[in-house]
């Protein structure tokens, strides 16, 4: 893990997945976003096949799907969602 803090910006649909979220589940989604500022590539993420840069972490049933830019120090979460369709919404090409 490296010194850098990279910045976090919520796609306008990751936000609005969020607010949708049941209100216990969104601590847990928030403090799991706020540690990808210190640590973009956590124990446990996972590369999307097929999406280069594009990760994704578990939160209980959850997923947050984020792309890494390096050069701008930059997290982009660009989805949140339950296990079950949080995919199917990203290769719909939003």
């Amino acid at each position: 893990m490296s010194a850098t803090t990279y910045s976090i910006v919520l796609h306008r649909e990751a936000l609005r997945e969020i607010r949708a979220l049941p209100k216990k589940t969104r601590p847990q989604i928030r403090e799991a976003i706020d540690g990808l500022a210190r640590d973009p590539r956590p124990i446990g993420a996972v590369p999307l096949k097929g999406r280069k840069g594009t990760y994704r972490i578990r939160v209980g049933d959850h997923r947050i799907l984020y792309e890494i830019h390096a050069t701008e120090i930059v997290v982009y979460v660009v989805g949140v969602g339950h296990r079950r369709d949080v995919y199917v919404r990203l290769l719909r090409g939003r």
